[in-house]
Protein backbone atom coordinates (compact mmCIF):
# COMPACT_ATOMS: atom_id res chain seq x y z
CA UNK A 1 0.00 0.00 0.00
CA UNK A 2 1.36 3.59 -0.99
CA UNK A 3 2.30 5.82 1.44
CA UNK A 4 -0.58 8.82 1.92
CA UNK A 5 -0.42 12.77 1.28
CA UNK A 6 -3.12 14.57 2.51
CA UNK A 7 -3.34 17.80 -0.22
CA UNK A 8 -5.50 20.63 1.17
CA UNK A 9 -6.09 24.31 0.90
CA UNK A 10 -7.59 27.41 1.80
CA UNK A 11 -9.90 28.76 -0.52
CA UNK A 12 -7.95 31.08 -1.82
CA UNK A 13 -4.73 29.09 -2.10
CA UNK A 14 -6.34 26.40 -4.68
CA UNK A 15 -5.52 27.47 -8.02
CA UNK A 16 -1.76 27.42 -6.07
CA UNK A 17 -2.16 23.91 -5.50
CA UNK A 18 -3.68 22.57 -8.36
CA UNK A 19 -0.28 24.07 -10.05
CA UNK A 20 1.59 22.47 -7.43
CA UNK A 21 0.03 19.10 -7.73
CA UNK A 22 0.14 18.99 -11.89
CA UNK A 23 3.75 20.23 -11.78
CA UNK A 24 4.44 17.01 -9.41
CA UNK A 25 3.06 14.87 -10.74
CA UNK A 26 5.18 12.53 -11.60
CA UNK A 27 6.27 11.92 -7.71
CA UNK A 28 3.14 12.28 -6.57
CA UNK A 29 1.86 9.28 -8.64
CA UNK A 30 3.28 7.42 -6.22
CA UNK A 31 1.57 8.53 -3.17
CA UNK A 32 -2.25 8.02 -2.10
CA UNK A 33 -3.22 11.24 -2.38
CA UNK A 34 -6.24 12.46 -0.36
CA UNK A 35 -8.25 15.56 -0.67
CA UNK A 36 -11.53 17.42 0.10
CA UNK A 37 -14.86 16.84 -2.23
CA UNK A 38 -15.37 20.19 -3.61
CA UNK A 39 -11.71 21.11 -3.79
CA UNK A 40 -11.47 17.04 -5.50
CA UNK A 41 -13.87 17.80 -8.57
CA UNK A 42 -11.40 21.16 -9.52
CA UNK A 43 -8.38 19.18 -9.47
CA UNK A 44 -9.49 16.37 -11.42
CA UNK A 45 -10.27 18.38 -14.34
CA UNK A 46 -6.20 19.48 -14.21
CA UNK A 47 -4.57 16.54 -13.57
CA UNK A 48 -4.75 12.10 -14.44
CA UNK A 49 -3.90 11.42 -10.54
CA UNK A 50 -6.57 9.37 -8.40
CA UNK A 51 -7.46 11.15 -5.63
CA UNK A 52 -9.65 9.42 -2.69
CA UNK A 53 -11.60 11.96 -0.41
CA UNK A 54 -12.26 13.37 3.29
CA UNK A 55 -14.30 15.09 5.01
CA UNK A 56 -13.82 19.17 4.82
CA UNK A 57 -12.06 20.36 7.47
CA UNK A 58 -14.91 22.49 9.36
CA UNK A 59 -16.89 18.91 9.06
CA UNK A 60 -14.47 16.66 10.79
CA UNK A 61 -11.74 16.09 8.32
CA UNK A 62 -8.81 17.47 10.09
CA UNK A 63 -10.33 14.63 12.69
CA UNK A 64 -10.17 11.76 10.27
CA UNK A 65 -6.24 12.85 9.36
CA UNK A 66 -5.39 13.08 13.10
CA UNK A 67 -7.08 9.40 13.18
CA UNK A 68 -4.88 8.21 10.59
CA UNK A 69 -1.88 9.37 11.84
CA UNK A 70 -2.80 8.10 15.48
CA UNK A 71 -3.67 4.71 13.63
CA UNK A 72 -0.04 4.29 12.47
CA UNK A 73 -1.03 4.39 9.08
CA UNK A 74 1.54 5.18 6.63
CA UNK A 75 1.51 8.93 5.53
CA UNK A 76 4.38 10.42 3.52
CA UNK A 77 3.14 14.42 4.23
CA UNK A 78 0.16 16.84 4.77
CA UNK A 79 0.38 20.09 2.48
CA UNK A 80 -1.94 22.81 3.44
CA UNK A 81 -1.36 25.71 1.84
CA UNK A 82 -2.90 28.44 4.11
CA UNK A 83 -3.65 31.78 3.29
CA UNK A 84 -0.81 34.41 3.65
CA UNK A 85 -2.20 37.35 5.32
CA UNK A 86 -4.45 35.20 7.56
CA UNK A 87 -3.52 35.96 10.73
CA UNK A 88 -6.04 34.31 13.50
CA UNK A 89 -5.00 31.15 14.04
CA UNK A 90 -7.21 29.87 16.91
CA UNK A 91 -10.00 29.48 14.27
CA UNK A 92 -8.32 26.82 11.94
CA UNK A 93 -8.81 23.31 11.83
CA UNK A 94 -5.07 23.13 10.87
CA UNK A 95 -4.31 23.79 14.63
CA UNK A 96 -4.94 20.37 15.20
CA UNK A 97 -3.09 18.62 12.07
CA UNK A 98 -0.38 21.13 13.23
CA UNK A 99 -0.10 19.51 16.69
CA UNK A 100 -0.64 15.86 15.69
CA UNK A 101 2.01 16.12 12.92
CA UNK A 102 4.69 17.49 15.62
CA UNK A 103 3.56 14.65 17.95
CA UNK A 104 4.10 11.81 15.64
CA UNK A 105 7.20 13.80 13.55
CA UNK A 106 4.99 13.96 10.02
CA UNK A 107 6.15 16.23 7.55
CA UNK A 108 3.76 19.39 6.72
CA UNK A 109 3.61 22.37 4.91
CA UNK A 110 1.78 25.82 4.56
CA UNK A 111 3.04 27.27 1.82
CA UNK A 112 4.90 26.40 -1.47
CA UNK A 113 8.27 26.71 -0.24
CA UNK A 114 7.79 24.12 2.37
CA UNK A 115 5.47 21.89 -0.11
CA UNK A 116 8.55 21.71 -2.14
CA UNK A 117 10.91 20.55 0.12
CA UNK A 118 8.78 17.71 1.24
CA UNK A 119 8.64 17.00 -2.59
CA UNK A 120 12.50 16.94 -2.83
CA UNK A 121 12.50 14.75 0.53
CA UNK A 122 10.30 12.38 -1.09
CA UNK A 123 12.40 12.47 -4.66
CA UNK A 124 15.24 11.34 -2.36
CA UNK A 125 13.45 8.21 -1.44
CA UNK A 126 13.06 7.52 -5.40
CA UNK A 127 15.13 4.53 -6.97
CA UNK A 128 16.16 5.29 -10.05
CA UNK A 129 18.37 2.57 -12.93
CA UNK A 130 20.86 4.20 -14.81
CA UNK A 131 22.05 2.39 -17.83
CA UNK A 132 25.19 3.79 -18.73
CA UNK A 133 27.11 3.00 -22.54
CA UNK A 134 30.72 4.46 -21.86
CA UNK A 135 31.67 3.88 -25.58
CA UNK A 136 28.82 6.26 -26.86
CA UNK A 137 29.72 9.73 -28.47
CA UNK A 138 32.92 11.23 -28.60
CA UNK A 139 33.46 12.95 -24.92
CA UNK A 140 35.28 11.41 -21.50
CA UNK A 141 32.98 8.82 -20.25
CA UNK A 142 34.19 9.15 -16.92
CA UNK A 143 33.42 12.83 -16.74
CA UNK A 144 30.15 11.98 -18.06
CA UNK A 145 29.13 10.13 -15.31
CA UNK A 146 30.48 11.95 -12.48
CA UNK A 147 28.90 14.86 -13.37
CA UNK A 148 25.69 12.83 -14.01
CA UNK A 149 26.16 11.45 -10.96
CA UNK A 150 26.61 15.21 -8.87
CA UNK A 151 23.35 16.56 -10.68
CA UNK A 152 21.12 13.08 -10.08
CA UNK A 153 21.84 11.56 -6.42
CA UNK A 154 20.84 14.30 -4.32
CA UNK A 155 17.48 13.53 -5.85
CA UNK A 156 17.31 9.90 -6.75
CA UNK A 157 18.72 6.76 -4.81
CA UNK A 158 21.00 6.04 -7.98
CA UNK A 159 21.91 2.87 -9.19
CA UNK A 160 24.20 2.54 -12.11
CA UNK A 161 25.15 -0.49 -14.64
CA UNK A 162 27.42 -0.17 -17.49
CA UNK A 163 26.72 -2.05 -21.00
CA UNK A 164 29.01 -3.97 -22.26
CA UNK A 165 29.87 -6.41 -25.47
CA UNK A 166 28.45 -8.99 -23.32
CA UNK A 167 25.38 -7.17 -21.64
CA UNK A 168 23.35 -5.00 -23.89
CA UNK A 169 20.90 -2.06 -22.06
CA UNK A 170 17.95 -4.25 -23.16
CA UNK A 171 19.02 -7.21 -20.65
CA UNK A 172 19.84 -4.48 -17.85
CA UNK A 173 16.75 -2.64 -17.90
CA UNK A 174 14.98 -5.74 -18.23
CA UNK A 175 16.98 -6.64 -14.88
CA UNK A 176 16.31 -3.12 -13.72
CA UNK A 177 11.89 -3.49 -13.98
CA UNK A 178 12.05 -6.75 -12.55
CA UNK A 179 13.70 -5.16 -9.41
CA UNK A 180 11.00 -2.94 -9.18
CA UNK A 181 12.40 0.58 -10.01
CA UNK A 182 10.43 3.65 -10.20
CA UNK A 183 12.92 5.12 -13.11
CA UNK A 184 14.73 4.02 -15.80
CA UNK A 185 17.87 6.63 -17.25
CA UNK A 186 19.35 5.50 -20.73
CA UNK A 187 22.40 7.73 -21.23
CA UNK A 188 24.31 6.68 -24.61
CA UNK A 189 23.04 6.90 -28.29
CA UNK A 190 20.24 6.79 -30.14
CA UNK A 191 20.64 2.90 -30.41
CA UNK A 192 21.01 2.49 -26.31
CA UNK A 193 17.88 4.29 -25.72
CA UNK A 194 15.94 2.39 -28.46
CA UNK A 195 17.19 -0.74 -26.72
CA UNK A 196 15.95 0.93 -23.07
CA UNK A 197 13.06 2.00 -24.65
CA UNK A 198 12.00 -1.12 -26.21
CA UNK A 199 12.39 -2.82 -22.18
CA UNK A 200 10.28 -0.72 -20.86
CA UNK A 201 7.35 -0.24 -23.19
CA UNK A 202 3.99 -0.43 -21.89
CA UNK A 203 5.19 -0.94 -18.11
CA UNK A 204 4.21 2.70 -17.08
CA UNK A 205 7.66 2.96 -15.89
CA UNK A 206 8.88 6.15 -17.20
CA UNK A 207 12.26 6.20 -19.39
CA UNK A 208 14.61 9.97 -18.85
CA UNK A 209 17.37 10.14 -20.97
CA UNK A 210 20.90 11.73 -21.25
CA UNK A 211 21.89 11.78 -24.64
CA UNK A 212 25.33 11.15 -25.37
CA UNK A 213 25.52 9.70 -28.60
CA UNK A 214 26.71 11.22 -32.00
CA UNK A 215 23.08 12.18 -33.55
CA UNK A 216 20.87 11.76 -30.41
CA UNK A 217 18.33 12.24 -33.45
CA UNK A 218 15.56 10.76 -30.62
CA UNK A 219 16.26 13.47 -27.98
CA UNK A 220 15.89 16.49 -30.39
CA UNK A 221 12.81 15.26 -31.25
CA UNK A 222 11.24 15.36 -27.94
CA UNK A 223 12.84 18.86 -27.35
CA UNK A 224 15.36 17.07 -24.77
CA UNK A 225 18.56 19.06 -24.30
CA UNK A 226 21.57 17.03 -25.58
CA UNK A 227 23.83 18.23 -22.69
CA UNK A 228 24.54 16.78 -19.33
CA UNK A 229 23.37 19.35 -17.56
CA UNK A 230 19.90 20.13 -19.18
CA UNK A 231 19.03 16.65 -19.62
CA UNK A 232 19.70 15.82 -15.92
CA UNK A 233 17.22 18.93 -14.99
CA UNK A 234 14.73 18.09 -16.90
CA UNK A 235 14.49 14.41 -15.39
CA UNK A 236 14.76 16.17 -11.70
CA UNK A 237 11.41 18.28 -13.04
CA UNK A 238 9.98 14.77 -13.67
CA UNK A 239 7.18 16.01 -16.17
CA UNK A 240 5.68 12.79 -18.33
CA UNK A 241 4.46 12.63 -21.46
CA UNK A 242 3.33 9.39 -23.59
CA UNK A 243 4.39 9.26 -26.61
CA UNK A 244 4.40 6.18 -29.32
CA UNK A 245 7.11 3.65 -30.09
CA UNK A 246 7.13 0.85 -33.27
CA UNK A 247 8.88 -2.25 -33.75
CA UNK A 248 10.36 -3.07 -36.69
CA UNK A 249 10.92 -6.94 -37.56
CA UNK A 250 10.14 -7.62 -33.83
CA UNK A 251 12.69 -5.26 -32.95
CA UNK A 252 11.49 -1.63 -30.85
CA UNK A 253 11.65 1.26 -32.82
CA UNK A 254 11.80 5.14 -31.17
CA UNK A 255 12.97 7.19 -34.18
CA UNK A 256 13.43 5.22 -37.49
CA UNK A 257 14.01 2.99 -39.94
CA UNK A 258 15.58 3.43 -42.91
CA UNK A 259 16.14 1.68 -46.37
CA UNK A 260 18.31 2.51 -49.25
CA UNK A 261 20.05 5.51 -48.85
CA UNK A 262 19.79 6.18 -45.23
CA UNK A 263 20.89 3.13 -44.61
CA UNK A 264 23.99 2.60 -47.05
CA UNK A 265 24.73 6.43 -45.27
CA UNK A 266 25.05 5.17 -41.95
CA UNK A 267 26.84 1.87 -42.90
CA UNK A 268 29.76 4.04 -44.44
CA UNK A 269 29.33 6.89 -41.23
CA UNK A 270 31.60 3.76 -38.91
CA UNK A 271 31.98 3.95 -35.36
CA UNK A 272 35.48 5.65 -35.99
CA UNK A 273 34.34 8.14 -38.53
CA UNK A 274 31.61 9.34 -35.57
CA UNK A 275 34.43 9.90 -33.62
CA UNK A 276 36.27 11.97 -35.62
CA UNK A 277 34.21 14.14 -37.35
CA UNK A 278 30.73 13.46 -35.17
CA UNK A 279 27.65 14.03 -36.90
CA UNK A 280 29.86 15.77 -40.18
CA UNK A 281 30.39 12.18 -40.59
CA UNK A 282 26.90 11.40 -41.86
CA UNK A 283 27.33 14.19 -44.06
CA UNK A 284 30.54 12.73 -45.38
CA UNK A 285 29.13 9.56 -45.94
CA UNK A 286 25.77 10.93 -47.57
CA UNK A 287 27.53 12.78 -49.98
CA UNK A 288 29.68 9.58 -51.41
CA UNK A 289 26.48 7.72 -51.80
CA UNK A 290 24.91 10.03 -54.00
CA UNK A 291 27.27 9.08 -56.19
CA UNK A 292 26.26 5.56 -55.95
CA UNK A 293 22.43 4.54 -54.89
CA UNK A 294 20.43 3.59 -57.49
CA UNK A 295 16.83 2.77 -57.81
CA UNK A 296 14.98 -0.33 -56.43
CA UNK A 297 12.15 -2.18 -57.11
CA UNK A 298 9.67 -1.84 -54.13
CA UNK A 299 6.53 -3.85 -53.13
CA UNK A 300 4.48 -2.05 -50.02
CA UNK A 301 1.59 -3.74 -48.20
CA UNK A 302 -1.03 -2.03 -46.19
CA UNK A 303 -4.28 -3.42 -44.95
CA UNK A 304 -3.83 -6.27 -46.82
CA UNK A 305 -3.55 -4.00 -50.23
CA UNK A 306 -0.50 -4.01 -52.08
CA UNK A 307 1.10 -1.19 -54.14
CA UNK A 308 4.49 -1.16 -56.28
CA UNK A 309 7.09 1.86 -56.81
CA UNK A 310 10.76 2.51 -58.06
CA UNK A 311 12.40 4.26 -54.66
CA UNK A 312 15.90 5.04 -53.80
CA UNK A 313 14.78 5.81 -50.53
CA UNK A 314 12.38 5.06 -47.95
CA UNK A 315 11.46 6.07 -43.98
CA UNK A 316 9.22 5.08 -41.65
CA UNK A 317 9.40 7.27 -39.25
CA UNK A 318 7.65 7.40 -35.30
CA UNK A 319 9.61 10.60 -34.06
CA UNK A 320 12.38 12.02 -35.94
CA UNK A 321 13.72 15.87 -35.67
CA UNK A 322 13.74 18.30 -38.71
CA UNK A 323 17.45 17.27 -39.34
CA UNK A 324 16.38 13.81 -40.11
CA UNK A 325 15.47 15.11 -43.65
CA UNK A 326 14.25 11.69 -45.49
CA UNK A 327 11.31 11.94 -42.94
CA UNK A 328 9.78 15.11 -43.26
CA UNK A 329 7.46 14.61 -46.51
CA UNK A 330 4.83 16.12 -44.45
CA UNK A 331 6.42 18.50 -42.48
CA UNK A 332 5.44 16.89 -39.19
CA UNK A 333 6.66 13.84 -37.83
CA UNK A 334 4.16 13.47 -34.68
CA UNK A 335 5.17 11.52 -31.39
CA UNK A 336 1.63 10.72 -30.34
CA UNK A 337 -0.99 10.15 -33.07
CA UNK A 338 -0.89 6.60 -33.19
CA UNK A 339 0.05 6.64 -36.82
CA UNK A 340 3.62 6.31 -38.89
CA UNK A 341 5.36 8.56 -40.83
CA UNK A 342 5.92 7.26 -44.50
CA UNK A 343 8.55 8.95 -47.25
CA UNK A 344 9.56 7.28 -50.61
CA UNK A 345 12.04 9.21 -52.67
CA UNK A 346 12.73 8.26 -55.69
CA UNK A 347 16.44 9.09 -57.87
CA UNK A 348 17.23 12.57 -58.66
CA UNK A 349 18.92 12.87 -62.35
CA UNK A 350 21.60 14.42 -60.49
CA UNK A 351 23.69 15.67 -57.59
CA UNK A 352 22.17 19.02 -57.81
CA UNK A 353 18.93 17.86 -57.83
CA UNK A 354 19.45 15.35 -54.82
CA UNK A 355 21.12 18.68 -52.90
CA UNK A 356 17.73 20.54 -53.77
CA UNK A 357 15.15 18.37 -52.83
CA UNK A 358 17.30 17.52 -49.48
CA UNK A 359 17.36 20.68 -48.47
CA UNK A 360 13.68 21.10 -49.77
CA UNK A 361 12.71 18.53 -47.10
CA UNK A 362 15.15 19.90 -44.32
CA UNK A 363 12.90 23.26 -44.85
CA UNK A 364 9.51 21.10 -44.51
CA UNK A 365 10.77 20.25 -41.44
CA UNK A 366 11.59 23.25 -39.99
CA UNK A 367 8.82 25.22 -40.95
CA UNK A 368 6.18 22.36 -40.47
CA UNK A 369 5.44 21.97 -43.91
CA UNK A 370 4.06 19.54 -45.91
CA UNK A 371 6.15 19.43 -49.08
CA UNK A 372 5.16 18.49 -52.39
CA UNK A 373 7.69 16.96 -55.08
CA UNK A 374 7.06 15.29 -57.80
CA UNK A 375 9.59 11.95 -56.68
CA UNK A 376 8.27 12.00 -53.15
CA UNK A 377 5.68 10.09 -51.89
CA UNK A 378 4.41 11.30 -48.17
CA UNK A 379 1.76 9.42 -46.11
CA UNK A 380 0.74 8.43 -42.58
CA UNK A 381 -0.02 4.54 -41.41
CA UNK A 382 -0.26 2.42 -38.52
CA UNK A 383 1.64 -0.63 -39.78
CA UNK A 384 3.49 -1.07 -43.50
CA UNK A 385 4.84 -4.35 -45.14
CA UNK A 386 7.98 -3.50 -47.55
CA UNK A 387 9.13 -5.81 -49.67
CA UNK A 388 12.67 -4.96 -52.02
CA UNK A 389 14.31 -6.23 -55.07
CA UNK A 390 17.32 -6.56 -54.75
CA UNK A 391 17.36 -6.98 -51.14
CA UNK A 392 18.53 -3.36 -49.38
CA UNK A 393 20.14 -2.77 -46.27
CA UNK A 394 17.82 -1.53 -43.36
CA UNK A 395 19.06 0.85 -40.28
CA UNK A 396 17.03 1.34 -37.76
CA UNK A 397 17.40 3.98 -34.41
CA UNK A 398 21.04 4.57 -35.65
CA UNK A 399 21.88 0.95 -36.39
CA UNK A 400 21.84 -1.43 -39.56
CA UNK A 401 19.67 -4.55 -38.50
CA UNK A 402 19.90 -6.59 -42.01
CA UNK A 403 18.51 -6.25 -44.86
CA UNK A 404 14.10 -5.87 -46.30
CA UNK A 405 11.91 -7.27 -46.08
CA UNK A 406 10.27 -5.46 -43.35
CA UNK A 407 7.16 -4.96 -41.09
CA UNK A 408 7.13 -2.18 -39.09
CA UNK A 409 4.18 -1.36 -36.65
CA UNK A 410 3.03 1.40 -34.56
CA UNK A 411 2.19 0.68 -30.60
CA UNK A 412 0.35 3.86 -29.98
CA UNK A 413 1.17 5.52 -26.88
CA UNK A 414 3.50 3.15 -25.54
CA UNK A 415 5.83 4.62 -23.93
CA UNK A 416 6.59 6.91 -21.38
CA UNK A 417 8.89 10.01 -21.85
CA UNK A 418 10.28 12.17 -19.09
CA UNK A 419 10.16 16.00 -21.50
CA UNK A 420 10.50 19.49 -20.99
CA UNK A 421 7.67 21.12 -19.62
CA UNK A 422 8.04 24.03 -22.41
CA UNK A 423 7.90 21.01 -25.28
CA UNK A 424 4.74 21.00 -26.69
CA UNK A 425 3.51 17.80 -29.36
CA UNK A 426 2.41 18.35 -33.14
CA UNK A 427 -0.87 17.57 -33.71
CA UNK A 428 -1.80 16.01 -37.10
CA UNK A 429 -3.57 18.39 -39.30
CA UNK A 430 -3.05 16.77 -42.80
CA UNK A 431 -2.71 13.19 -44.56
CA UNK A 432 -0.98 12.03 -47.52
CA UNK A 433 -1.48 9.50 -50.44
CA UNK A 434 0.11 6.91 -51.92
CA UNK A 435 -0.11 6.19 -55.65
CA UNK A 436 -2.68 8.79 -55.89
CA UNK A 437 -4.80 6.34 -52.94
CA UNK A 438 -5.56 8.07 -49.37
CA UNK A 439 -4.02 6.97 -46.57
CA UNK A 440 -5.20 8.10 -43.06
CA UNK A 441 -6.34 7.30 -39.72
CA UNK A 442 -8.67 4.82 -40.41
CA UNK A 443 -5.83 2.11 -40.32
CA UNK A 444 -5.78 2.71 -36.96
CA UNK A 445 -9.77 1.13 -36.58
CA UNK A 446 -8.81 -2.19 -37.23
Amino acid sequence: MAAIIFLLADDTQQETLVNFVTQHENVLSHYQLISIDNFIVYLKQKTWLKIDTVLPLRQGGDIVIASKIIAGEDIAGVIYLVEPTQTNLSEFPLLTLFRICNIYNIPIATNIGTAEAIIVQLRRTRSAHLIFNPVSGVGNANQDLLLIRQLLEPYFHLHICFTTAEIDPTQLAQAAIEDGIDLVIASGGDGTVSAVAGAVINTNIPLGIIPRGTANAFSVGLGIPTNIQGACEVIIAGLIRTVDMAYCNGLPMILLAGIGFEAETVNKADRDAKKRWGPLAYIMAGWQQLKEQKDFETEIEINGEINQVEAAAITIANVAPATSVLAQGLGQIIPDDGLLEVLIYTSPVNKMQAVAGIMGLLGAGLLKAEIQRDNLIAFRTQRIKIATNPPQKVVLDGEIIGTTPIEVECVPRGLKIITPAFFSLPTVDNIGTLDGVEVDEIENTE
